[in-house]
């Protein structure tokens, strides 16, 4: 891989451990946790992708689609429990990092490459967490979706990047936890790193069209050389 002029990071399930509010309040919603936030993300995304196919007029910030999305997780589950609730969205402003990422976002702009992040998240989501997690001297950028109006996969989130470092698509590596955020960002032109800490199945022929997948972000400042 050539040397790229920056390297744009997703942040939820990416650089943030998405499952961290819910672990958090684990004791409190016994041992089905893990499920509850697997349900709580996939409805938080399918709010965005819902709302973005219908219309502007339909747009709500990812802070109220995440609201949304564990209202209903909580419906659907017979959970009654505002106090929780509010435990849980708090806790979801300050996810933390994946242990990794400090480090190997220093390792990169070690080597001179600018950091963005590239995210759903609304500008105070994304402030709140990215302090919280310790991270924030080491990016560079932090770009939302707000200032389009619309969600990921839609190309005008990624030509946000495009935009901001000046260059062509290609010129930006973009590295995501989630495959169909890697492949709107190859549709786009972008270089492509798939962080696969599951151990998922390849999709969208990702694989295939030479994209990188990788375990956690360990060894992405490798990638650069």
């Amino acid at each position: 891989m050539p040397a790229p002029e920056a390297v744009v990071f997703d942040a939820y399930g990416t650089l943030l451990d998405v499952n961290a509010a819910m672990a958090r309040h684990a004791a409190r919603l016994g041992a089905r946790w893990e499920a509850l936030s697997a349900e709580w993300r996939t409805k938080q995304l399918e709010y965005t992708w819902v709302r973005s196919l219908t219309g502007a007029s339909h747009h709500e910030d990812f802070w109220l689609c995440t609201r949304d999305a564990l209202d209903f997780v909580f419906a659907r589950n017979g959970i009654a429990d505002p106090e929780l609730a509010a435990g849980l969205m708090e806790a979801y402003r300050v996810l933390p990092a994946y242990p990794e990422v400090p480090a190997v976002l220093e390792a990169i702009r070690k080597r001179g490459v600018a950091i963005a992040i590239l995210s759903n998240g609304t500008p105070g989501m994304l402030a709140d967490a990215v302090a919280a997690a310790g991270i924030e001297p080491l990016v560079d950028e932090v770009l939302s979706v707000e200032s389009v109006g619309i969600y990921k996969p839609d190309p005008r989130v990624y030509r946000l990047a495009a935009r901001q470092f000046g260059c062509t698509s290609d010129r930006l590596y973009f590295v995501s936890g989630n495959a169909w955020d890697g492949q709107a960002a190859m549709a786009f032109g972008m270089q492509v790193v798939r962080v696969n800490r599951t151990g998922a199945p390849d999709e969208y022929g990702l694989a295939e069209a030479g994209v990188v997948s990788v375990p956690d972000l360990a060894g992405l400042p490798g990638l650069l050389s």
